[in-house]
C-alpha cells in the first residue's frame, strides 16, 4: 500500500510541477538577472561580480553586488566594493593615478566660432567623423591624465596633450585602453591617432608608449596598419596585445601578439581562429583565450610562449558559450557561461578532470518555473558542396508528429558569430519558447569555422550568404514537423540586410518577414554611415566607382532596393532614430517601398535608441511588437 501511495504521491508531484510551469515570455526574460564579473578580491579569496535587473516601472536596471568563495559558498551581498578589488589605475609605487574625461579641443557649435550668437543651435563641419555609433562629434575627445596622488595642487597631466584623438577609443572603449608598466614608468595606451575622414577611412589604431621622465610617446605597432588593442602586461613584465594586420577591415583575424626581448611574435598566426579576448595565467608562463569554435564560443591555451613554437590547446567543449574568464588558480579555470536556454552564471573548470561546476544560479526559481526549450546540430551541405552547421532550436514540449511555424534567424555583423548566444532581444529561445522551430545558420562570413569561411562574405553580400540560408531553410524544411506554409525570416544589421534581401529573392518560401535596422539601400547606406572603412572593405568602395566590377555587382546585384520589384509579402521593420552606424534612412525607404507597392508592413520608431534596443520599456514593446506581427502574418 505504502509503494502505491508513492507512486501515486510522485506521479502528482510531477504533474503539478508541469501544469505549474509557463512558457518563457518577454516579460519573464526581462526580469532575469544579468551576471557581470568584476573580479578577484585583493585578497585573493573572493570572486566578486555584480547581478543587474532591469526595473520595467522605473525604465532602467537595480544593480547588486555580491562575492562567493571559490568553490561557489559564502554567497555575500557587498554595499561596496572600494576597498576589495585593486585600483589597476593606481601607480605601482601608489603615488600616480590614471583617469579619463572629456577635453573640449575642436570649435563645432554656432556658439564656438559666433560667440554673440547664443541663442543658436548650429552645428558646423569640415570633416567626416563628424558622428559616432549615436552621437555627434562635438569637438570634445576622451583623454588619459596622470593625477599626482601626494600633491593635490600638482597640475594633472594630459599624456595626450591635447590633441584631436579619444582614449578610452570610441564608441566603446574602456579602461582597458590603458595600463601602467610594470614599473610604473611608463603608461601603454592606445588611440587611433587620425582625425576627421581619415578617421573614418580607417582602422589603425596603435598601442603608444608614454614616458613620464622624458614626456616623450612612442608608437609601439608604427609597422601595423590594423587594429592592435588591449595592452597586457604578464606577471613577468611581458607585454602581449590584440592585432589585425589589414587597415579597414574591422572583422579580420584577430591573433595575439608577444613582446619578448624586444621582439613580436604572433602566438596565434598559425592557427585557423580569431581570438576575442585573452588572459594571462598567474605566473605569466601561458595565455588563455575566448575564440569562436564550431558554433559555441570556448577556452583555449597558448604554451610554450618563448620557445619560438608555441602551443594551442582547446580546454572546453560543448553546446555552451564561455563569455568571460575570471581567473585561472589550482588547474580550475573560472568562467561566465551561458547558452540559448540558460542566462549567464558562473562556472569552474577542472583542467585536469574536466568537469564543470556551477558556482552562481541567479535566476534558478525562473527556470524552475518554466518550460525548457532545446536545441541540436544539424550539418547542412551549401550549394557549392560545403557543410554548414545550423542550430535548431526547439519549442519546449517539442513533438515531431506535429507541425510547427518555422523563423529562419539571420545573424548581423556580417562578421558576428553565431553561438550559443543569449541575447534579451534576439532570444532563440524565447522565440522557441512561443512555439515557433528556430533555424540559425552559421552561414558564411561567421568566426568558428576557420578564417576562409569567416571571410567569403565580403564584397559577396548577396551570393554565397544567400544560397546558405536558403540550404538551411529548404534542409530542414524537409522535416515533417516544419510547416512549410508558415515560415518567416527575421533578423537586424546585415541579418536585417539579409531579410531585405530575401523578400526579393525567396520565390514564396517566406509567408513574413522582420527586419530590424536593416540596410536596405546600399548608395544611400554608402552615403550616411559613420565608419566608411566598413562599407569600404565589405560592400568594395564607393557607388561612384563606375569602373569597378566587384564594387557594382555589390550595388547594382546585391542592393534590396533594386529587388523591390519582386516584394510580395508582409514585412515589419524596426528602427532607432539614433542608429548612425545603419542610419534611419534605410528603414523609413523601406518602408516607404513597401507601402506604396500596397503590402502590408508597419514601421516602428524607437527615438531614443540607436543600432541596438537597450531601454526596458522599448525592449517589450519591441519584443511584443515582433510577437504580435507573427501571430497576424504568421
Amino acid at each position: 500500500m505504502k509503494n502505491k501511495l508513492s507512486v501515486i504521491a510522485i506521479a502528482f508531484l510531477l504533474c503539478h510541477q508541469l501544469y505549474c510551469q509557463t512558457l518563457l515570455t518577454a516579460e519573464t526574460l526581462w526580469s532575469l538577472g544579468r551576471i557581470s564579473p568584476l573580479g578577484i578580491s585583493k585578497d585573493g579569496s573572493k570572486i566578486l561580480y555584480r547581478v543587474s535587473t532591469p526595473n520595467i516601472e522605473q525604465n532602467k536596471s537595480d544593480k547588486k553586488t555580491y562575492s562567493i568563495n571559490f568553490d561557489g559558498s559564502g554567497l555575500t551581498e557587498l554595499q561596496t566594493i572600494d576597498d576589495l578589488l585593486a585600483d589597476k589605475t593606481i601607480s605601482p609605487n601608489g603615488k600616480l593615478q590614471l583617469y579619463s574625461q572629456e577635453v573640449k579641443i575642436q570649435k563645432v557649435f554656432g556658439q564656438d566660432f559666433y560667440p554673440e550668437m547664443k541663442k543658436s543651435d548650429v552645428q558646423i563641419y569640415n570633416s567626416l567623423n563628424y558622428r559616432h555609433w549615436d552621437a555627434y562629434n562635438e569637438g570634445k575627445y576622451n583623454h588619459v591624465f596622470i593625477k599626482d596622488l601626494t600633491n593635490s595642487n600638482a597640475a594633472h597631466e594630459d599624456i595626450l596633450d591635447g590633441s584631436p584623438f579619444d582614449c578610452p577609443q570610441r564608441p566603446f572603449g574602456g579602461d582597458e585602453d590603458f595600463v601602467w608598466s610594470p614599473d610604473g614608468k611608463k603608461v601603454i595606451y592606445v588611440t587611433k591617432k587620425s582625425s576627421g575622414t581619415a578617421y573614418a577611412t580607417s582602422t589603425n589604431s596603435d598601442l603608444f608608449e608614454y614616458d613620464l621622465a622624458s614626456k616623450t610617446t612612442i608608437n609601439l605597432t608604427i609597422n601595423n596598419l590594423g587594429y592592435d588593442q588591449n595592452p597586457v602586461f604578464s606577471p613577468k613584465g611581458e607585454l602581449a596585445w590584440l592585432q589585425m594586420k589589414r587597415d579597414g577591415y574591422e572583422a579580420d583575424k584577430q591573433d595575439i601578439i608577444f613582446r619578448s626581448k624586444g621582439m613580436n611574435i604572433n602566438l596565434t598566426a598559425n592557427w585557423d581562429g580569431t581570438v576575442n579576448s585573452f588572459v594571462w595565467d598567474s605566473e605569466g608562463s601561458k595565455i588563455y583565450f575566448l575564440a569562436a569554435n564550431n558554433g559555441t564560443m570556448q577556452v583555449f591555451s597558448i604554451e610554450n610562449l618563448r620557445a619560438g613554437s608555441p602551443k594551442i590547446n582547446q580546454l572546453t567543449s560543448g553546446d555552451f558559450d564561455v563569455n568571460d574568464i575570471i581567473d585561472i588558480r589550482n588547474n580550475e579555470i573560472f568562467v561566465t557561461r551561458c547558452s540559448f536556454h540558460h542566462a549567464n552564471d558562473i562556472f569552474s573548470y577542472n583542467m585536469k578532470a574536466k568537469t564543470w561546476k556551477q558556482l552562481t544560479d541567479v535566476n534558478r526559481a525562473t527556470y524552475n518555473s518554466i518550460s525548457k526549450t532545446t536545441s541540436e546540430r544539424r550539418w547542412v551541405t551549401t550549394k557549392d558542396g560545403k557543410k554548414m552547421l545550423v542550430w535548431v532550436v526547439f519549442p519546449p514540449n517539442f513533438d515531431k508528429t506535429k507541425q510547427y511555424p518555422t523563423l529562419l534567424y539571420c545573424q548581423g555583423g556580417p562578421q558576428s558569430a553565431l553561438t550559443q548566444m543569449h541575447s534579451f532581444r534576439w532570444n532563440l529561445g524565447l522565440m522557441a519558447s512561443q512555439g515557433y522551430i528556430v533555424v540559425a545558420p552559421n552561414r558564411r562570413g561567421m568566426p568558428g569555422h576557420g578564417v576562409q569561411w569567416n571571410e567569403e562574405i565580403s564584397k559577396d553580400w548577396g551570393g554565397k550568404p544567400m544560397e546558405d540560408y536558403l540550404s538551411a531553410i529548404d534542409e530542414i524544411s524537409n522535416e515533417t514537423y516544419v510547416d512549410k506554409t508558415r515560415r518567416a525570416a527575421v533578423g537586424a544589421s546585415y541579418g536585417g540586410y539579409s531579410v531585405f534581401y530575401l523578400a526579393g529573392i525567396h520565390e514564396n518560401r517566406f509567408k513574413t518577414f522582420i527586419s530590424h535596422c536593416g540596410l536596405f539601400n546600399l548608395e544611400s547606406f554608402y552615403g550616411t554611415t559613420e565608419e566608411v572603412f566598413f562599407a569600404n572593405w565589405d560592400i568594395g568602395g564607393p557607388y561612384w566607382d563606375n569602373e569597378n566590377v566587384t564594387i557594382q555587382r555589390s550595388y547594382q546585384k546585391f542592393n534590396p532596393q533594386k529587388l523591390v520589384s519582386n516584394w510580395n509579402t508582409p514585412i515589419l521593420i524596426f528602427q532607432g532614430a539614433k542608429d548612425y552606424r545603419v542610419p534611419i534612412g534605410q528603414g523609413q525607404e523601406a518602408f516607404q517601398a513597401a507601402q506604396l507597392k500596397g503590402l502590408k508592413s508597419k514601421f516602428i520608431l524607437f527615438n531614443d535608441e540607436n543600432h541596438w534596443i537597450s531601454k526596458p520599456q522599448n525592449a517589450l514593446i519591441w519584443q511584443r511588437e515582433f510577437f504580435k506581427w507573427l501571430k497576424e502574418t504568421l
